[in-house]
């Protein structure tokens, strides 16, 4: 096959900056479009001058935890690069700094026996230590499972992943079981680690993705051992490094790279995916298209017509959304670690308030991103960027962010202050900007509003999202949040990478290279 194969990617987030790049780096020809005038989606950027001139502070506006570097690395890998030089990551250990409402607090370390310990000091005579080894145990299985089965390949649903006449093996047979369909993560967690507390600190593995670990399949607390093994990472200059990184990727390797560019629909003939028109009247001719809009929206309002309608009936479940406050601090707090997590008085209620009742928790946790801790460059000299983001429901035609966010700020900063002992916090904001449900729906094209694309909720199929190789258009795949395998960082990259392979494999590409196959590998599985 040639080098003519013309791509285009719709959408330049974490997911069609990675597609892009792999489709570059194996030959295709690449046209990238993206509605808004920078590149990178939700791995944006804000930066905000302290009043009294003293500086600024640079804000992600985004996702803020890295977590398995290993996917990076095969997309550099793809175009003979080196991640590690072109965009250097640190690790952070402590992981995470823990708050919870009876004023204890707790760190999560990388170390599973070093964390077991300190488990058993916080709850002494609970059995958390062994009971977190234990948990530990079976998350390393699950992503060992998770690694056979669900990732780096397109998946729709179990029949993608199980070929039940050639794998109906024993080995086969008890990986499948192993999944403990049927059990949610929140069960999973508390039949090995009962302190409710520590309970509480693991169930946030699955907040990541935006999904309530009531409600949410057990295979998604293998990302405890992605978090063990591979370890949580800051890159250099903040995520927006990635976004920036990518794309610079991107463009050398000869990928036209269009923000500003608004893809209008997609043209189907014969049930194949043919030309990209733009809202300028623009139409460009391709072989094939990945989409990193949402997947609902991608089919309902860029496809449309019995396919888009389908997709609809599917009854897909937005993930949550969220408040993010952006707060420039003129003094720093020194009792806060890069990251945090100030949790509610009570899990249950705050999980049923976003996802059941579809109302703001009346007293929620908050995410905290201190990067002055790590990047000092970050803030004004001796002040804080502080990122601090609370997850809501999804918009509901009742919600009314204008009206509800004075009030809920307030909740906020109140809960910043009883539970992370943030007394101050508002004498030292200096300036300040949010960003609500509505904003987020407007800026990213997601549906309703929500960050993490779709909920991973029934403890049976909830791990099974749209698939990167649609089943329904010919030459259309789907890359980002709302697609197989899902939300969180390193997901969203799998995905591009994905959609690229799967788009390369059926144009008779050349397919990945040897070190591209090495850099993609588990630590557990290269040793």
């Amino acid at each position: 096959m040639g080098t003519t194969s013309h791509v285009v990617v719709i959408g330049a987030g974490l997911g069609g900056l990675a597609a892009a790049c792999t489709a570059a780096a194996r030959g295709h020809k690449v046209t990238l479009l993206d509605k808004n005038p920078w590149l990178g989606g939700k791995a944006a950027q804000l930066v905000l001058d302290a009043p009294d001139g003293s500086g600024s502070f640079r804000f992600d506006m985004g996702p803020t935890i890295l977590t398995v570097p290993r996917v990076l690395r095969r997309i550099y890998a793809e175009a003979g690069r080196d991640q590690a030089k072109e965009l250097p990551l640190i690790r952070l250990d402590p992981q995470w700094r823990c708050f919870f409402d009876d004023g204890t607090w707790i760190d999560l370390k990388e170390n599973v026996e070093a964390m077991a310990a300190e488990m058993d000091r916080f709850a002494p005579g609970s059995g958390s230590g062994e009971g977190y080894k234990r948990f530990q145990r079976v998350s390393k299985h699950l992503h060992g499972v998770s690694e056979k089965f669900f990732f780096w390949k397109s998946v729709e649903g179990i029949g993608d992943t199980l070929d039940m006449r050639a794998n109906l093996n024993p080995n086969t047979l008890a990986d499948v079981m192993s999944l403990r369909m049927g059990q949610t993560v929140a069960k999973v967690i508390r039949g090995h680690v009962p302190d409710e507390r520590l309970a509480q600190m693991l169930d946030h593995f699955c907040q990541y993705v935006g999904s309530n670990p009531y409600l949410a399949p057990a295979v998604l607390a293998s990302i405890g051992d992605m978090q063990a093994s591979e370890g949580v990472w800051y890159p250099v200059g903040g995520t927006r490094a990635v976004a920036e990184g990518l794309a610079k990727l991107a463009g050398e390797l000869g990928a036209d790279l269009r923000p500003s560019t608004d893809a209008a629909r997609i043209e189907v003939e014969n049930g194949r995916a043919v030309a990209v028109h733009t809202t300028t009247g623009e139409r460009i001719a391709c072989d094939a298209v990945i989409s990193n809009m949402d997947s609902i929206r991608t089919y309902g309002e860029l496809v449309g017509g019995s396919v888009g309608e389908t997709y609809k009936r599917k009854g897909f479940e937005p993930a949550c959304s969220g408040v993010v406050l952006y707060l420039g601090l003129n003094r720093r707090y020194d009792h806060l670690a890069h990251h945090c997590f100030v949790f509610s008085r009570d899990a249950e209620e705050e999980f049923d308030a976003i996802y059941k009742k579809g109302v703001p928790a009346p007293d929620p946790t908050a995410y905290l991103a201190a990067t002055s801790v790590t990047d000092p460059t970050s803030a004004a000299p001796g002040g804080e960027a502080l990122y601090v983001l609370v997850h809501t429901p999804h918009l509901r035609p009742h919600h009314d962010w204008n009206e509800m966010f004075p009030g809920y700020r307030q909740t906020i900063l109140d809960k910043l202050k009883r539970t992370a002992g943030l007394e101050d916090i508002e004498e030292r904001i200096v300036v300040e900007r949010r960003l609500t449900p509505v904003d987020i729906h407007e800026r990213y094209r997601v549906l309703d509003g929500a960050i993490y694309g779709l909920a991973s909720h029934g403890s049976f199929l909830g791990a099974f999202k749209p698939g990167n190789r649609s089943r329904q258009v010919k030459g259309l795949y789907l890359a980002g949040g709302a697609a197989h395998p899902g939300p969180g960082m390193p997901m969203v990259m799998m995905s591009g990478w994905i959609a690229a392979d799967a788009l390369d494999t059926d144009l008779g590409g050349k397919g990945m290279s040897e070190a591209a196959r090495e850099a993609g590998r588990r630590e557990a599985e290269a040793a």
